[in-house]
């Protein structure tokens, strides 16, 4: 099903709801709560024929007695190394090792993190290993906002890149973030908690949940939310609170805190993260930004110039982005 709102209206739509008054001073505080994190780099060997890239398990100390682990991969030398900071997709885990050599070509490093409570080494709670979803959304939001699991996962990004820039290696001044999906929430996160020096974000998650709850549950990864009103309360007496607490990790109330460029792929088709709530977000960032829209393509995977289009603006390289003209390659 396709979103209910004319591309039209999308253009102007800043979601449903406003942000609480006190958005920006919860935020503040919850970053000033964290302390320095002790963490451990572990050196990985893939091979002698493996020259130009040096690989490490990163683990850090999340909130709540998480254990946040990422995927390091740099080039060799030693000193000044931008990096990406790339996330992932809801249920999943940080890419296999080899999916991330492409950035080392061209002397950036990768940090991918594994979110706590998924598939990855990441733990939550300092318990639960692996797998845990579904109910990521709701987790701790009949307890109020200081609760909400996600507004750990924020803290671990905002921990991470904090981190990972502090190392002697890396150039704290050319940081990026990408990802698609939570990753495109996360990415989005990680501009407006900490300075990273561009943003791209393919149909980010989380955000809008009024929106998602007028479109009615369509699947994951919303059931969760539809399944907290039809089994925990069916009459809504709590949606008013719960829309409420939800708003404090609700990714277009960070719009505002974004001072970096973004980039933004939106698919029209996208019946899982609804166009209107990517929208949501698009339309109040305040900084320089870009809309790329794929008309044809929903929550999946785009395949052809999308990944170069998104390389190209995060990195300053030219890697084509169109159909080749091949009027020219007849043999004569």
């Amino acid at each position: 099903m396709k979103d209910s709102m004319s591309l039209k209206d999308m253009e102007s739509y800043r979601g449903r709801l406003e942000v609480p008054d006190d958005f920006d001073s919860f935020w503040s505080k919850e970053i000033k709560k964290i302390e320095a994190k002790p963490f451990k780099l572990i050196k990985r060997n893939f091979g002698d024929n493996i020259k130009n890239v040096v690989f490490y398990d990163l683990f850090f100390k999340g909130t709540d007695n998480g254990i946040v682990h990422a995927k390091c991969i740099f080039p060799a030398h030693e000193k000044n190394i931008p990096v990406v900071f790339y996330f992932h997709g809801y249920m999943g885990q940080a890419l296999d090792w080899v999916d991330f050599m492409q950035y080392a070509a061209i002397g950036v490093g990768v940090v991918a993190m594994d979110v706590r409570g998924q598939q990855g080494q990441s733990v939550d709670n300092g318990t639960y290993a692996g797998n845990t979803v579904l109910g990521h959304i709701i987790r701790g939001a009949v307890d109020g906002p200081d609760h909400l699991f996600y507004k750990n996962v924020y803290l671990d990004v905002y921990t991470l890149i904090e981190t990972v820039a502090d190392m002697s290696r890396v150039d704290k001044e050319h940081l990026y973030s990408w990802g698609g999906s939570q990753g495109g929430a996360l990415s989005l996160i990680a501009a407006a908690l900490i300075h990273v020096l561009k943003c791209a974000t393919q149909y980010p998650f989380l955000s809008d949940f009024k929106h998602v709850l007028e479109m009615g549950d369509r699947g994951l990864p919303y059931d969760e939310l539809f399944r907290y009103f039809k089994f925990y309360d069916p009459f809504h007496k709590t949606e008013d609170k719960l829309m409420r607490t939800l708003s404090y990790i609700d990714v277009k109330n960070f719009a505002h805190r974004i001072k970096c460029p973004v980039l933004m792929f939106t698919g029209l088709e996208d019946d899982t993260c609804f166009p209107a709530t990517q929208f949501a977000i698009f339309n109040r960032i305040e900084s320089p930004k870009k809309h790329m829209l794929l008309p044809e393509y929903g929550h999946e995977a785009m395949f052809y110039y999308v990944d170069s289009a998104a390389f190209n603006w995060l990195f300053d390289t030219k890697f084509p982005e169109n159909p080749p003209d091949t009027s020219s390659n007849a043999l004569e």
